[in-house]
């Protein structure tokens, strides 16, 4: 009985599987590279559509030698078409005054931020790679594409030399308030030298054990500074489908952005990591925070 079961399903699926691809609509890539700009290549035997962007614009030094952007300074985008839309698919590389702006750019198009990351150490400038994403009508995910990719343009356009802080200077001697803050996230502080740091644990299990706040699995806001000019760094921990929210609700406050990851594998449910650099009031900065963790199930 079972080796008819596993027959059957295994017959369903040469048959199924097929029959999909079948009927995936047409991809119109005369839209896509009007759209974006770009010239791009069709892959017949994966069915996917790539426009490619090289950074011909910046001359990075890696490990004391000239990056050409042959050797991975390439911004691409990939698209295949699926039923019900086009899939996106794509790797953005950026300066670090430039990710935070193009990570806006694809969130307010609609496109998703799946990942923020460095590819190399040694670095000059330090470069940055965005991964994108999303699923729906092909000249939206295109026109998302042009809108990251333009907004890159705009500020090297602006700026030749990229920036190398964020504006705003920080104390060099702490004197947070912590009352202020453990109100606004309701629950106790700890604090060090006049800095703050407010920590919310979340559990996950890790090879059939339960872990949580203590293994790692948090997020955390430390502020520093004073309270009228304050910074926080922190991490976030999230699901894989709070990820996108958290994200815009932090960026529409004016939290930088610093990476997206993961810290651990075989965990279940999966856990994405964020990390974050913020200036401003405390008790501004504080808000940011907890209206993002508020939009998390925990």
């Amino acid at each position: 009985m079972l080796r008819s079961s596993v027959t059957a399903l295994a017959f369903l699926a040469a048959v199924v599987t097929p029959a999909v691809r079948a009927a995936d609509p047409p991809l119109d890539t005369a839209a896509i590279e009007s759209i974006t700009g770009i010239k791009g290549t069709m892959n017949n035997a994966e069915n996917v559509f790539k426009v490619s962007k090289p950074r011909t614009d910046i001359e990075p030094n890696v490990d004391r030698w000239t990056l050409p952007p042959f050797m991975g300074i390439t911004s691409y985008a990939a698209f295949m078409p699926v039923v019900g839309g086009t899939m996106l698919m794509g790797d953005t590389v950026l300066l670090e005054d430039e990710v935070n702006l193009a990570m806006s750019a694809a969130l307010d198009a609609g496109l998703e931020v799946t990942a923020l990351h460095n590819h190399f150490f040694f670095d000059q400038p330090k470069i940055y790679f965005m991964h994108i994403g999303g699923l729906g009508e092909t000249a939206r995910m295109a026109r998302g594409v042009k809108a990251v990719y333009d907004r890159v343009a705009q500020i090297r356009s602006g700026q030749a030399t990229p920036a190398s802080a964020f504006p705003g200077d920080i104390p060099a001697t702490s004197s947070i308030t912590a009352a202020p803050i453990e109100e606004i996230f309701g629950t106790k502080s700890q604090s060090s030298n006049g800095m703050v740091k407010v920590v919310i644990g979340r559990k996950t299990t890790m090879h059939g054990v339960d872990v949580g706040n203590e293994m790692g699995v948090n997020t955390w806001a430390a502020f520093a500074g004073s309270d009228d000019n304050a910074v926080v760094d922190g991490d976030f921990a999230m699901l894989e489908n709070e990820l996108q929210t958290v994200l815009k609700t932090m960026r529409a406050s004016g939290i930088n952005i610093v990476a997206i990851h993961q810290h651990m594998t075989q965990e279940s449910p999966r856990i994405m990591f964020l990390h974050y650099w913020g200036k401003g009031k405390a008790v501004d900065l504080a808000r940011a925070v907890k209206k993002a963790v508020d939009t998390q199930k925990l």
